[in-house]
């Protein structure tokens, strides 16, 4: 499974990000493998769309899953409308959202 969560650093200690569309960092995890990648958010310093922005970057990587403190409407209805599962992240690391995802711990959106 291809995970993305938004994060406040690029690594997986690094702490979850509660903004989507504004979050610092998007890690972008694969479970099978155990790699990630830590992407810098190209929207950040955006002026306007960003959720939307974000929301189409995600369905371009190919995610899966979807971790982050909250979703705004418009980026809600892109995400919607592809196949990805968004979840509901917790206070902690990356790697804590992570493992609490794949023991299906994390309230889905």
């Amino acid at each position: 499974m291809k995970i993305m969560i938004t994060s406040r650093g690029e690594t997986l200690n690094s702490p979850v990000d509660e903004r989507f569309g504004r979050a610092e960092v998007f890690i972008i995890y694969d479970s099978k493998t155990g790699e990630f990648e830590a992407i810098k958010n190209p929207f950040l310093n955006s002026q306007g769309g960003v959720g939307i922005s974000a929301a189409k970057f995600a369905v371009e990587k190919g995610v899966d899953a979807l971790v982050s403190g909250s979703f705004g409407p418009n980026a809600l209805e892109v995400l919607k409308a592809s196949s990805i599962k968004l979840y509901k992240a917790e206070e902690g690391t990356v790697k804590e959202n992570i493992d609490k995802l794949l023991q299906g711990k994390l309230k889905e959106f």
